[in-house]
């Protein structure tokens, strides 16, 4: 939640409207915005009726694609960690601003963990192993960096953009690598959905061992990951 917080923290001043927690998923930050703007219309957005089904505090779910939705006279659009699933961030971001009132904010939190070696092992890796399968010339990160975001949004308005390393320390927990277990979920899940079990097994013993030369573990099987993430703000 540190980075979900770290950005609501900079959110002041709004306009009458909704706030919509854009990407929602299960509804996560909707305490602490609920907490922030206790007579504002919540709004959750999200893609998933799975998580829409478990998410609270909302005075009203839609489910849609981030890429479909449509609003206008927003006082703020939040987005916590999902706006990098979606391309073509220098059309995307415009539009989002476009369904703000005047004098409402966009407020966006993304992972910029692409170039850190638990990233990049994986494209390495599944590309050393499998070429048929992934091939990354010419692959470009889906988020772009703190500065590229302050020029590309600050025709549009008063924008405020950072980078933040937040480093965590990850416990030991059952067999692997703790990096490879913070993964498995997310960043590993499109490696593995393309393998066989048995190529699986083989692309995750080749990612372990490069996992535990860049992460090395503690006497306590712990290690430290740093982890950055991009941030900015947008008034229009």
């Amino acid at each position: 939640m540190r980075p979900a917080l770290d950005l609501l923290a900079q959110v002041d001043g709004l306009p009458a409207g909704d706030v919509v927690d854009l990407g929602c998923g299960d509804g996560a930050v909707a305490g602490p915005l609920r907490a922030r703007y206790p007579g504002r219309r919540l709004v959750g957005v999200d893609s998933s009726p799975a998580m829409l089904a478990q998410a609270r505090g909302y005075d009203a779910t839609v489910c849609a694609d981030i890429g479909d939705w449509r609003a206008e006279g927003v006082a703020l659009v939040f987005s916590n960690a999902a706006l990098h699933w979606l391309g073509d961030h220098g059309a995307l971001m415009p539009r989002l601003a476009g369904m703000l009132a005047a004098g409402g904010m966009l407020a966006v939190q993304m992972p910029r963990q692409f170039f850190a070696p638990s990233h990049r092992f994986l494209r390495d890796i599944a590309a050393a192993m499998f070429p048929e399968r992934f091939d990354y010339a010419g692959w470009q990160a889906p988020v772009a960096t703190a500065a590229e975001y302050q020029a590309m949004l600050s025709r549009l308005g008063a924008v405020e953009a950072w980078e933040t390393d937040y480093v965590q320390r990850l416990e030991p927990a059952g067999a692997g690598h703790p990096v490879r277990r913070f993964t498995e979920s997310t960043a590993m899940r499109p490696f593995l959905e393309r393998l066989t079990e048995a190529e699986a097994a083989r692309f995750v013993a080749a990612y372990e061992e490069a996992l535990a030369a860049a992460y090395p573990a503690g006497e306590d099987g712990a290690v430290l990951f740093p982890f950055r993430r991009v941030f900015f703000t947008l008034r229009v």
